[in-house]
């Protein structure tokens, strides 16, 4: 595996401690431009001159570098394009990441330059999620974006096409070319590429394969970057980049205003929060200019200096902080309009105002009336083409059904008009926030992602089914909201952390016990187990992963997030999907057939398996090579029978070594690297199930069972095998419908 790349990209950016200085007039020595990029403050180019920045965190470099003819400002190893004050956003050059192959190998080369940068949630700087995006461009290339760092994100891109043909210029929706939304909060990313994808058959007219985090409005894909090194030329190695600063010494403005580093220091400057994390900026209030940093540095703007923005017939009088109009003729009145002589035309007035306030009321209501017509045709539209009739007619066809058809201002009230302090969690397949409906019941409520054609002509049919999913061990599905152009859905609220909390949070060892781990992976199992096979076709979740095991108050395994699931195909139209899921838990057979079956699930599982075991993350960007995929290094380990080496401390100090082996082989032939070699789901269940029972029952042998032949290998002894409680098709809790079939979302 190549090597991974840095770009510690708000290292743009953290050489200092941000300590703001009480109200200072900068120096009159201090350069306010460096070669055609003007320095406004608080940012200043002249550290050895006092207070020429706000703190040493807004301080540029200004030299001329790679043989420029005129020096250019620059932070760390990023040169500056321009500096906005209105906007807080600055633009920088980012640099091209590539990965360029031939034939018979691969190599990772670096067209331009590149420096590991270390970030910190002190910067001022964050990557702005608004304006950039995830850019990933060739023909056969899965880019990797992280940010273990801050926010723990894990993203990706994937840019796919068979020949050059395929693909047309200005379009960057998947074909050679796709871009990917960021979360807010970021001030650091890793890049990397996934060197296992196949491109033995684009090699001769696709070379390399590039990504990187760029300003969206400033790229424009063209076919021809698709070759060689095109793209990397066209740009000459660097993109804009756009990211959001702020003065981050205080949480928001009402903690800014008590401290003494305030930063606002115009008469006539206003402090708002910031839009993307903690800390505020300074603007000038409405009808002033300038930089509302400096003292007296917001100015008055002169409304009547350009265009007049009287009616016509006025004379436009600036004032401080706005302006007047007067009239030749007549009075001035209070809104700022003329009014000519009242006198002469007071008849007329009278006997037309009447019938002009009639007019007027008439004109507006019926346009109230034409707009809320068509918005219930648009509603209605929505809500046919997601299968809405045909879900009311099952709905009342099967009397009893505990689904809700939810209406879009309910949705709304609940969540507060979608408020973001209401978001539990973002991901590429939507926004889920906690919801309080009119019975004051707890709910989770998902806005999803955008869903194709095919998808909407089903999604009642399919909600329907997932509506009759009953499983302990499963999110249940309340009900849902069809009249909007995207569906939402609605689900059981459950919120006591999640499985991947518990393995890699902070005091991990000390907040649950190796059994409890145990435990909750056999739940997640059996509610995985029952998704393949107790409904037709099988229900594939297609990304599962310790994040999408949630725990209720009894900490019990919650299997969520069915955004990526399909269900098992049956013809060959649905075996063409795009790629999804998280890097680290992807089966290798996936990623190069593109068909996602049960046994991709059992390969992920396998991954969560691991985890419990060496308390490591799926993918590490960082060590050697060999040891940054886990499942690369407990596969290695167990060839070499070497699985202490792998095991982390307080697993082997609280169970015994019978137990782990029996795990470790579990885990190992849910990772064989053939699908059809995999356990099934339910195999994995009751395996669990068995393993649990060791400690009760130490006489009984790992992989040994009375009839048949071992799931971990190993003929029958006829030692008695302990039951396992697995029983799904006899429990009260656990029910579906049979023969229905479901594409979860």
């Amino acid at each position: 595996m190549h090597a991974l790349l840095q770009l510690g990209l708000l290292g743009l950016i953290l050489l200092g401690t941000q300590h703001a200085s009480g109200a200072v007039v900068p120096s009159s020595n201090c350069r306010r431009r460096c070669g055609d990029v003007e320095i406004p403050y608080p940012f200043g180019i002249d550290p050895n001159i006092p207070n020429c920045s706000l703190a040493q965190v807004f301080d540029l470099s200004c030299e001329v570098r790679d043989g420029a003819l005129k020096p250019k400002p620059f932070k760390a190893i990023f040169e500056v394009l321009d500096i906005s004050l209105t906007h807080s956003t600055a633009r920088v050059l980012n640099y091209i990441e590539a990965f360029c192959y031939n034939n018979s190998t691969r190599s990772m080369e670096h067209l331009g330059y590149h420096e590991s940068q270390n970030g910190g949630a002190s910067s001022v700087y964050r990557l702005s999620d608004v304006e950039n995006r995830f850019t990933v461009i060739g023909c056969n290339a899965l880019g990797i974006m992280s940010d273990f760092a801050g926010t723990g994100y894990q993203g990706m891109g994937v840019a796919t096409c068979r020949n050059l043909s395929d693909l047309v210029d200005g379009s960057c929706a998947g074909m050679g070319c796709s871009q990917t939304m960021i979360p807010k909060r970021m001030y650091y990313y890793d890049t990397n590429f996934s060197p296992s994808v196949n491109t033995s058959r684009i090699w001769e007219f696709n070379r390399c394969s590039y990504a990187v985090l760029m300003e969206a409005a400033a790229f424009n894909f063209s076919t021809s970057y698709v070759g060689n090194t095109t793209f990397n030329d066209t740009y000459r190695g660097r993109v804009p980049m756009v990211v959001d600063w702020a003065v981050r010494d205080a949480k928001s403005c009402d903690d800014a205003r008590r401290n003494t580093t305030y930063a606002c220091l115009s008469s006539n400057s206003v402090c708002v929060d910031s839009v993307n994390d903690y800390g505020y900026m300074c603007n000038c209030s409405q009808g002033y200019k300038g930089n509302p940093y400096l003292p007296g540095g917001c100015q008055d703007v002169d409304e009547c200096s350009n265009n007049n923005p009287c009616p016509s017939g006025g004379t436009c009088h600036n004032t401080i902080g706005g302006y007047r109009c007067s009239c030749r003729v007549g009075r001035k009145m209070e809104d700022n309009t003329c009014s000519p002589d009242i006198g002469l035309i007071l008849g007329v007035t009278l006997g037309l105002f009447g019938a002009t306030i009639i007019a007027m009321i008439t004109v507006f209501w019926g346009q109230m009336i034409i707009q809320k017509r068509k918005l219930e045709k648009i509603k209605r539209e929505y809500f046919r083409q997601h299968g809405g009739l045909l879900l009311f007619d099952r709905m009342r066809s099967e009397k009893g059904l505990a689904f809700t058809i939810f209406s879009e201002v309910e949705l709304i009230h609940a969540t507060n008009n979608f408020d973001s302090t209401r978001i539990l969690g973002k991901g590429g397949h939507g926004t889920v926030y906690k919801g309080i409906l009119k019975n004051n019941m707890t709910v989770a409520i998902k806005r999803c992602a955008l869903v194709d054609e095919r998808q909407k002509k089903e999604f009642g049919q399919e909600l329907l089914i997932l509506s009759q999913i009953n499983h302990k061990n499963i999110v249940k599905l309340l009900g849902c909201c069809l009249e909007v152009e995207v569906p939402i859905l609605v689900y059981e609220f459950v919120l006591n952390g999640t499985l991947f909390e518990y393995i890699h949070g902070k005091d991990r060892s000390s907040h649950i016990s190796f059994s409890n781990l145990l435990r909750i992976s056999h739940e997640a199992a059996e509610g995985l187990g029952f998704l393949h096979s107790y409904a037709s076709p099988p229900i594939i979740h297609g990304d599962v992963k310790t994040s999408n095991i949630l725990l209720d108050d009894n900490h019990m395994a919650k299997v969520s997030d069915f955004g990526a699931s399909v269900l098992a195909p049956s013809d060959e139209e649905q075996f063409l999907t795009i790629l999804q899921g998280t890097c680290g838990y992807l089966d290798p057979e996936y990623l190069q057939t593109c068909q996602l079956t049960a046994k991709s699930d059992v390969y992920s599982f396998g991954v969560i398996l691991l985890e419990i075991l060496t308390g490591q993350l799926p993918l590490k960007l960082e060590g050697p090579d060999t040891q940054k995929i886990l499942s690369s290094t407990f596969l290695s380990a167990m060839k070499e029978n070497n699985l202490d080496a792998v095991l982390v401390k307080h697993v082997k100090e609280q169970e015994s070594m019978e137990l782990l082996k029996g795990l470790a082989d579990l885990a190992k032939k849910c990772l064989d690297m053939c699908g059809d070699s995999r356990p099934s789901m339910k195999e994995v269940a009751n395996e669990l199930g068995r393993l649990r029972k060791l400690p009760m029952y130490p006489w009984v042998r790992v992989g040994v069972e009375t009839d048949g032949e071992s799931l971990l290998g190993g003929d029958s002894t006829g030692v008695q095998e302990i039951e396992s409680d697995y029983s799904m098709g006899e429990n009260e809790n656990q029910h579906i419908n049979p023969g229905s079939s479901y594409y979860a979302r």
